[in-house]
């Protein structure tokens, strides 16, 4: 990833700016989504909190790498145009699990794979459901879930994303809407502490939050010192949901 002031602040905007909300096509196979690969191996598997931060900063990772483009003079990065469509859409991901050789296959399709805290995941290139690199498309989307853990207090500074625990999402689901929460801390960031942020390899935290935290991060948000993804309730939830809040102190 280049972090050169100028393509960085080019990019940074494109999530500033927020996303579309172009409806969509009738056609299933039409809608455009970022897959999200989650490494679980069979045996001695990664902590669930982990796993979920690693999706989370693959996916700001992604969103603000270099081949995502501008660069510093302007000049449209390989991955611009799919990128572009998509944020110009309903943002959707969709979480797949992988270990072995899938997940070693996995590397060779266009994204970004963080490793955090024992933990990998990869977010790649958003583009069209039904033109899903094959070596993608035959990962499982549910089937494995992981036991919530408690790995304890965040280290000051670190930007963490609170997952509503109330709502028992599985892994998968709660990987995308960590992902989502990414995506607008990062927008809601200056440029400069996004910079920081993108320094640190958009290191985080995520934690499950009881009743009692989730209502004081309601009124944070009330207040616009937090963000809130909503999900739209394809999937597992109702539509409305208020599923995980990021801290913008």
């Amino acid at each position: 990833m280049t972090l050169t002031r100028g393509g960085f602040t080019a990019r940074h905007a494109v999530l500033k700016a927020g996303y579309g909300s172009r409806p969509d096509p009738s056609d299933p196979a039409q809608v455009l989504a970022m897959p999200i690969v989650l490494h679980i191996p069979k045996a001695d598997p990664p902590a669930r909190s982990a796993v979920l931060a690693a999706a989370a900063a693959a996916t700001v990772a992604l969103c603000l790498d270099a081949r995502v483009g501008p660069d510093a003079h302007g000049i449209p990065g390989p991955w611009q145009g799919a990128f572009r469509e998509w944020t110009g859409a309903r943002i959707r991901k969709v979480a797949r699990r992988a270990r072995g050789a899938q997940w070693v296959a996995a590397q060779e399709v266009d994204g970004v794979t963080v490793d955090l805290d024992g933990a990998q995941a990869r977010a790649f290139v958003p583009g069209r459901v039904g033109d899903l690199d094959t070596r993608i498309k035959k990962l499982q989307i549910g089937g494995t879930d992981l036991a919530h853990d408690d790995p304890g207090p965040v280290p000051e500074g670190v930007p963490t994303l609170w997952v509503n625990a109330t709502l028992g999402m599985t892994v998968g689901k709660a990987a995308a809407q960590v992902g989502h929460a990414a995506m607008i801390l990062a927008g809601a960031m200056s440029t400069a502490r996004a910079l920081d942020w993108a320094a640190d390899r958009y290191y985080c935290a995520v934690r499950d939050a009881d009743e009692t935290t989730w209502a004081s991060l309601r009124d944070e948000v009330a207040l616009g010192r937090a963000i809130a993804v909503r999900d739209a309730g394809f999937t597992e939830i109702a539509p409305g949901s208020m599923t995980v809040i990021a801290s913008l102190r």
